[in-house]
């Protein structure tokens, strides 16, 4: 199991949060996101190390940007 957290930018609501836990979802492995609104950490469990550019591209796709 491996746990991964980053920042995303420009969430303001619930439907934010939503939209970027179902794209982040969508990653083959991926077996938990958590999202706090207040903060814009995501919180990402997957079966496996993840590519970091797979989660900036599912966080884009949803409309919104990963910190660096």
């Amino acid at each position: 199991m491996s746990t991964s957290t980053y920042t995303v930018t420009g969430m303001t609501c619930g439907h934010c949060v939503g939209s970027v836990k179902t794209e982040i979802g969508k990653i083959d492995g991926v077996t938990s996101v958590d999202v706090d609104l207040a903060t814009g950490a995501v919180h990402v469990q997957s079966a496996a190390p993840l590519a970091d550019a797979d989660i900036v591209a599912a966080v884009d796709e949803a409309g919104y940007e990963v910190a660096v």
